[in-house]
């Protein structure tokens, strides 16, 4: 009986409520927040522990104990490691892993500064006892024997922390203290005095001294209390850094990027997809006024990490969705702003949680469907997709390995030929980025796989040659469009930027009695329907120039299609396409194929500058082609591109339409049937 009912006593409600007494002050929270669970724990113990109430407020209690208030993990900050982390994981991306290691380079010269410190006293002896400790402990330090000579320091330099003796004649540690807050408010003051009273603490404290020491101190208590002092200037300077978010097409490593930048600070990792989130309530949580309410993804998993400093990946940023149930998007401007997330607010935890040493990294395809005001607190670092020669060098180095491995062939692996990667690059697996080349590679390593066991042998160092990889992966995939047809009449080869990538396309016109009509098909948005009538207006208004009958456009329609038109279509960059095309249409002359074009056309014939120029280049080097031509304000994009891409196409600029007529439709004249 005695042994029941002490079972039953520990189970007991007032049991309940005295262990969550004892463990607020074990979970290091900041007084205001130990406060808000203190109260909260007085209010339980008046209520009937079998009321919602009960349940409601002691999960609460249990969230908010459990939160790691202080644990932090130390960053590794050697910059040799870093670089190598970022060589080992992936390859190429060299102004991405510059950018990255610039990042780190300034937290390792924010946490190695020395700081200033000025040691205010008349008495020598302790002048040199505090220079000698403080020094040592690797901090800068200037000396001044009144407190006339320490407002001349402080007039010229600034510090630190200042430590100044109270009874000083002339000027006294008050003045020195009145005088260094008014130049600058964020110095840390500690007063020592051999006369210490409560009436001057008190004062003191008023006027912001940080701390109030009475001699005869010990060495060990002023370390402690410089060491209090600086710390709020050391957690400054580590939170402050920018929000990196990396844009590019699918399968580029954006995901791995953050990875592999968290391994190399040796901090934890989390990574929140935000694809598809409709609800302000996943990044703020709810209000704690039912059963079942819970914080945001983000404090839980903050609390499943055990520690207030990880690096958080917010990935697919530009996919959050938006709804009646509120704007999350809205919801991460508080959380991605330096300033601001050293007190984010949950609406669970309801008190601020210090989120400002924790590292955000965002992921996006596109900036389009960022807003603005979440677009303006990010720092956007461009991926592009890879060439050729960077996937056949990332296959041999990552790709083969892994998969080859995967597929239990590490005893007996098959050894790939340049030649056979190249064919699955450019025939099995067009893309930006490298997923589904390491798709490709995968399914020749199952096939394998498959066969060593049906033959019951295993081959040593079976060589995949482009013959084998057509036996395993079938007929190719993939055409080069823009070699493999014919040259044609009003059939003009354009670049696009999609979300994917770089993309070849073609835009054809064709002309046929009618009354002046402009006919447009394949899906196009608004802005392409615009460009496309302004390159009309643009030829109308020209015809001298490209020897035109003025009197064409009385008895003829025109239909300007855009293939694959079940896929939407958008954007300014096709204007000068469009135009090529109809000025080919309507002079008879066929356009290279081996030439393509890239350009917003504005109605007096001038070409505006696009984006995305580096994606269209590899699309083109893709499809094969042999020249781009590009506005002359994207030359700066342009020095940019890697030299294997530049040897294997010819770049120019135009400024105006006349320029491109000879450089990209046949100089014969045809004539019409």
């Amino acid at each position: 009986m005695k042994i029941f009912r002490k079972e039953e006593d520990s189970e007991s409600p007032a049991t309940e409520i005295e262990e969550l007494r004892d463990a607020v002050p074990k979970a290091h929270m900041p007084t205001s927040v130990e406060r808000v669970a203190l109260k909260e724990i007085d209010r339980l113990s008046k209520m009937n522990p079998s009321t919602t109430e009960y349940t409601i407020g002691f999960n609460y209690l249990d969230y908010l104990i459990s939160l790691p208030w202080n644990a932090v993990t130390e960053d590794n900050l050697d910059l040799k490691r870093a670089e190598a982390v970022l060589e080992e994981d992936h390859y190429g991306l060299h102004e991405i892993k510059n950018r990255i290691l610039e990042h780190l380079s300034v937290r390792i010269l924010r946490n190695s500064r020395k700081h200033n410190i000025l040691v205010v006293d008349d008495e020598k002896m302790t002048r040199l006892n505090l220079e000698h400790v403080l020094v040592k402990d690797g901090y800068h330090v200037t000396t001044a024997a009144t407190g006339t000579e320490a407002l001349e320091y402080v007039e010229k330099d600034c510090f630190d922390v200042i430590i100044t003796d109270l009874k000083m004649e002339q000027v006294d540690g008050m003045g020195v203290l009145s005088a260094a807050k008014t130049r600058q408010p964020d110095v840390e003051v500690i007063i020592i005095t051999g006369y210490a009273t409560v009436t001057s603490a008190v004062e003191a404290m008023r006027k912001g001294s940080h701390h109030y020491l009475a001699k005869p101190f010990k060495l060990d208590e002023i370390r402690s209390t410089v060491d209090g002092a600086l710390k709020k200037k050391r957690l400054a300077l580590a939170q402050r850094g920018p929000i990196i978010c990396f844009i590019g097409p699918p399968g580029t490593g954006k995901t791995s990027l953050g990875l592999s930048i968290a391994r190399s600070l040796e901090r934890k990792f989390i990574r929140i997809s935000l694809a598809g989130i409709r609800d302000e309530a996943e990044i703020r949580g709810h209000r704690r006024s039912y059963v079942g309410a819970l914080p945001g993804r983000i404090i839980q998993e903050i609390r499943r990490a055990g520690v207030r400093n990880p690096v958080i990946m917010l990935d697919e940023i530009d996919k959050i969705g938006q709804d009646f149930k509120g704007d999350p998007s809205s919801a991460l401007l508080e959380l991605l702003d330096p300033e601001q997330n050293s007190g984010f607010m949950d609406h669970y935890l309801d008190v601020p949680f210090d989120l400002s040493m924790t590292m955000f990294l965002g992921t996006a395809n596109t900036t389009d469907s960022i807003p603005e005001p979440l677009l303006d607190r990010l720092e956007v670092l461009p991926l592009s997709g890879y060439t050729e020669e960077e996937k056949e060098k990332i296959a041999f180095t990552y790709l083969i390995p892994r998969e080859v491995s995967q597929a239990g062939l590490g005893d007996a692996p098959p050894v790939f030929t340049p030649e056979a990667i190249r064919k699955i690059i450019r025939e099995y697996s067009r893309e930006a980025g490298l997923r589904n080349l390491q798709r490709q590679i995968a399914a020749v390593c199952r096939k394998i796989a498959r066969e060593t066991l049906q033959s019951g042998m295993q081959v040593s160092g079976k060589i995949i040659t482009p013959e084998a990889v057509e036996a395993f992966l079938g007929p190719r995939k993939f055409f080069f469009e823009g070699m493999a047809v014919k040259e044609r009449i009003g059939v003009a080869t354009g670049l696009a930027w999609t979300k994917t990538g770089g993309e070849i396309i073609f835009v054809e016109a064709t002309k046929m009695k009618g009354k002046n009509q402009l006919i447009l098909t394949g899906s196009l948005g608004e802005v392409m329907k615009e460009s496309a009538q302004a390159a009309l207006s643009y030829i109308r208004s020209h015809t001298e120039l490209f020897a035109i009958p003025e009197n064409f456009f009385d008895n003829n329609d025109i239909h300007i299609h855009v293939p694959a038109g079940a896929i939407p279509k958008d954007g300014p960059s096709a204007g000068l396409t469009i135009a090529v095309a109809l000025i080919s249409l309507l002079t008879n002359r066929p356009c290279r194929r081996d030439v393509a074009v890239t350009g917003e056309l504005t109605l007096s014939g001038r070409i505006l500058p696009v984006g995305g120029v580096k994606e269209k280049v590899l699309a083109a080097q893709r499809a094969r082609l042999k020249s781009v031509i590009f506005p002359t304000r994207n030359e700066p994009d342009l020095k940019d591109l890697p030299k294997e891409v530049k040897k294997d196409l010819d770049i120019r600029c135009v400024d105006e339409v006349k320029e491109i007529a000879d450089k990209v439709l046949q100089p014969w004249l045809t004539k019409e049937k």
